[in-house]
């Protein structure tokens, strides 16, 4: 496994450098944004750990950089900023998960677990699941419209399968919270809302044939109602 480390603290780099190492976790270590991302132009990683306030590039436009052209490499947050307004700000960049200093370095290890266990899980189911024009392929990530390939990054595909998979059932925000966060941080109704919306955009905005619905006061569902 190789993680690819965005931190200005040089004491806790060398401190998550280190017990990664001992975990047989390779960890490459960057001090601002531009040496990050030349790095990961350089490489390939399975996971990107970021803190936000670093010089030259801060950690969010960072993330929002990896997502142009990477959807799938799951990223965690790492700051000291705690508001609910940093860490939609990193969610709407696509991030995985944000986790806020100070930090049990045993925590940190089982979220990386977890994003690259839930990632394996999706590689490895076999089923389509073909809703209307809309084709799912959960073994290997990818999903279809109309024969068109939408890029999806690893919670939105998570939440798209879960709806999915639920064939036509309406899902709690807490069920969503619990099923694709399991509990990671406190997920708001604000989070899910945002993901539903980035999923909204992606899968039903340029499509009249709306899949996504609201059912008000109990959650969302995936269904054609044709």
């Amino acid at each position: 496994m190789r993680v690819l480390l965005l931190e200005d603290d040089l004491v806790l780099s060398s401190e998550i450098s280190r017990f990664l190492t001992f975990n047989h976790i390779y960890c490459e270590t960057s001090y601002d944004g531009e040496e990050f991302l030349a790095k990961k132009n350089k490489d390939s990683y399975d996971i990107y750990l970021l803190d936000i306030n670093v010089p030259k590039m801060n950690g969010l436009e960072v993330t929002r950089l990896l997502r142009e052209n990477d959807p799938d490499t799951p990223i965690i947050i790492l700051s000291a900023y705690d508001d609910i307004s940093d860490k939609k700000e990193a969610f709407l960049r696509k991030a995985d998960d944000y986790l806020v200093k100070p930090f049990l370095l045993e925590e940190l290890l089982l979220r990386i677990n977890s994003l690259l266990r839930r990632r394996e899980v999706l590689h490895q189911q076999e089923e389509r699941i073909t809703i209307d024009d809309l084709e799912i392929y959960p073994e290997d990530g990818k999903v279809y419209r109309s024969g068109t390939e939408i890029n999806l990054t690893l919670r939105e595909f998570q939440l798209l399968l879960l709806l999915a998979k639920a064939k036509g059932r309406t899902l709690s925000k807490q069920y969503i919270s619990d099923q694709v966060w399991q509990n990671q941080f406190q997920t708001t109704h604000n989070t899910i809302e945002v993901y539903i919306n980035f999923l909204r955009k992606k899968i039903d905005k340029d499509y009249p044939h709306k899949l996504i619905h609201t059912r008000s006061g109990f959650g969302y569902y995936l269904a054609s109602l044709k």
